[in-house]
């Protein structure tokens, strides 16, 4: 499923394809190129469930002048999240690319993928598909996919 995520995610999504896509059409596509159909469904929902974000909320990405509170994670989220997820998180959240909401929304997706614990790669491909779809978010993704991105000679450590 998270691989036909991020096929999606790079191909229509990303790429600012303004197409109205037919559904039908785009699981036989992806059947077609040798997705598994449960992965493809899985992933539709995924996304949908993702849409419905833009509708629930507005979100404000300000979080300058309250100190951030801990996130305690349940059971399950610490058998998804290892501790350097759990650390990428709460950097991104230091440097104002997440905000408490966006936060709690990457780790909802998470916990919906049929992934029983998350790499780093996979933790930053939710959180700029999460980015990504909010629309009041367009700076934290621009400067999340800058930081991923494009990274300078002259910012590495020795």
């Amino acid at each position: 499923m998270f691989d036909v995520l991020i096929y999606l995610f790079e191909t229509y999504i990303h790429s600012a394809i303004e197409v109205f896509i037919d559904h039908d059409r785009l699981a036989n596509d992806l059947f077609d190129i040798g997705f598994q159909k449960k992965d493809i469904y899985n992933a539709l929902i995924w996304l949908k469930k993702l849409a419905d974000y833009q509708i629930k909320s507005v979100f404000s990405v300000s979080v300058l002048s309250n100190p951030l509170p801990i996130r305690i994670y349940t059971e399950e989220e610490l058998q998804r999240l290892n501790v350097d997820c759990q650390g990428f998180l709460l950097f991104l959240e230091h440097l104002q690319v997440l905000n408490i909401e966006t936060r709690e929304i990457v780790i909802e997706r998470i916990m919906a993928l049929e992934i029983q614990k998350i790499n780093i790669e996979e933790l930053k491909w939710v959180v700029l598909m999460v980015l990504f779809n909010i629309p009041s978010c367009e700076d934290a993704y621009n400067k999340l996919e800058h930081l991923l991105f494009n990274v300078s000679n002259s910012s590495i450590l020795h």
